[in-house]
């Protein structure tokens, strides 16, 4: 896609279909909607006035009003998006309608779409918080690069709907405000660009993306972008003595795929600056291996290496934004097969670090290989550790498919990451990890079991495990089960991967650079 950013009246320019945004300026629970244009124009203003006042638009998030030859404007056509209250605008919102603009576009086979930038000064102060024009620009780009994409890759008869360009209009402004809508909007196409290279990742089939397809497009990324990779498979496992990995991958004769990305920053980081460990499950398909899974919904386990592909997505911002961090990502990849030589429930591994593991269920993998990711990670000088995976189906159970789980055993890295979600605009909750859930994973034979000894608390006690291979470096785990994957399409982005983590880890890196 083409992106532009032009400083000019929005009514000036000349498009097949011009976005404006609307919100409702409307105050108590009983008072009817009051839709009010976000734009100084008064073109604009005119050309949707009797519409507005008419009653039939509410300016509810997604809602759309189009108007064909609006007068006194130059584009065909011009689309209102309701963005919803206008007391409680976010710039989520404000990404979503970006993202009803371009979806909205999609089927019509109109190809190029502008938007005009949502100027809080047209409302009173009373009506609306100032919305940031930096912020705003980053999540209009973010909005209508990912609702572009498609999960139809293979179909025979695919059509291409996709919007060749999109151009952001903004009013002219001082020169602050100018600077901060051009940086807001080159930093909202980094970071749409690198949610959808994950989401494109976790769209392939098993067939395809194999273990050793994933280090091959992560070290192609990689190359684009100026990180170093290394991809090793499995004798690397044995020389490193990954026993928890490399046990989970021997059931399949697609070799294992251990990758390693390393990010060196420009600016050299302050003196105490931590080095921060971006850690990723790459299970790029999982039967659930000699515990095997149902038939019904199994395709859906090539998406069990979102984790991994969160990473990549964030190591590939991080690549471009140069923040003043020194950066590590480690991604264990593997497939999870019933095979002969597949291990067994029963079997006892010896982890990397030394520990035991008791293996109670082959489908409780992803915390076998991110147990030697962790170590791993911190061998190579990683001080702190953040590590993402659609780990658990308990974490869906828990919170639903709206907020993916965040557990940590340190309250400053958890804050600050906790921190960063008003700014990448995804949804996280912190769970409990605290010791007295320790004893649901003891072993009467090893030092730890990888499932707890109950159906209560799986995903806790899967984070339990995880801890165990940290030691005291602060470290942060997110279970994205629930929201890697979406079933169903909405106004503002398509059904399938969602890139879930992909903002929220870039920024968390960026902030121990700030």
């Amino acid at each position: 896609m083409r992106t532009e950013l032009l400083f000019q009246d929005p009514s000036t320019l000349s498009t097949p279909l011009l976005a404006v945004f609307a919100a409702d300026i409307s105050t108590g629970k009983d008072a009817a909607a009051s839709p009010a244009l976000l734009t100084t124009s008064d073109v604009l203003g005119n050309a949707a006035a009797k519409w507005l006042s008419s009653g039939e638009f509410k300016a509810s998030l997604g809602e759309t009003l189009l108007l064909h030859s609006p007068e006194g404007c130059r584009a065909d056509r011009l689309l209102v998006i309701g963005l919803g209250k206008a007391k409680t605008l976010t710039a989520h919102d404000v990404r979503k309608g970006a993202g009803v603009a371009v979806r909205f576009a999609k089927p019509r086979g109109l190809r190029d779409v502008a938007i005009s930038f949502p100027e809080d000064k047209a409302l009173a102060d009373e009506h609306m918080e100032s919305l940031q024009c930096s912020l705003a620009a980053r999540a209009i780009a973010e909005g209508a690069l990912l609702a572009d994409f498609e999960i139809d890759t293979y179909r025979s008869d695919r059509k291409d709907q996709s919007v060749h360009a999109v151009t952001l209009i903004a009013n002219e402004h001082d020169g602050k405000s100018k600077d901060e809508v051009q940086h807001g909007w080159n930093e909202g196409i980094v970071f749409g660009d690198s949610q959808n290279f994950a989401r494109t990742l976790v769209n392939e089939p098993g067939n395809v993306l194999t273990p050793t397809e994933l280090g091959r497009r992560a070290a192609a990324m990689a190359q684009e972008v100026g990180l170093s990779c290394e991809v090793h498979s499995t004798d690397k496992l044995h020389e490193l003595k990954m026993g928890a990995f490399a046990a989970v991958a021997q059931g399949s004769v697609e070799p294992p795929a251990l990758i390693v990305l390393r990010y060196e920053p420009e600016k050299s980081p302050a003196e105490d600056a931590p080095v921060l460990g971006l850690v990723g499950k790459g299970i790029t398909f999982d039967t659930g291996g000699i515990s095997i899974k149902p038939a019904d919904n199994m395709d859906k386990m090539k998406y069990d290496m979102g984790g991994a592909a969160a990473m990549l997505g964030a190591m590939r911002a991080i690549a471009l934004l140069k923040p003043a961090m020194r950066v590590i990502c480690v991604v264990c990849s593997a497939e999870n097969m019933p095979d002969g030589k597949a291990y067994k429930p029963g079997d006892v591994l010896t982890a990397m670090s030394g520990k035991t593991i008791e293996v109670l269920n082959t489908d409780a993998e992803g915390r076998l290989v991110l147990a030697d990711g962790l170590h791993y990670a911190q061998q190579l000088g990683a001080t702190r550790l953040i590590n993402a995976a659609t780990l658990t189906g308990a974490i869906g159970v828990a919170l639903g498919l709206l907020n993916a789980g965040l557990f940590s055993n340190d309250d400053e890295t958890s804050n600050k990451f906790l921190g960063v979600l008003a700014t990448s605009g995804e949804k996280f909750w912190r769970m409990p990890c605290t010791e007295d859930y320790r004893e649901q994973i003891k072993s009467s034979i090893a030092d730890i079991m990888n499932t707890g000894g109950s159906r209560y608390g799986g995903a806790i006690t899967a984070a339990m495990f995880l801890k165990e291979f940290v030691g005291e470096t602060p470290w942060i785990h997110l279970d994205i089960a629930g929201t890697t994957w979406a079933d169903d399409a909405k106004p503002w982005l398509s059904k399938g991967p969602t890139g879930m983590g992909v903002r929220s880890i870039a920024e968390w890196v960026r902030s121990y650079a700030s």
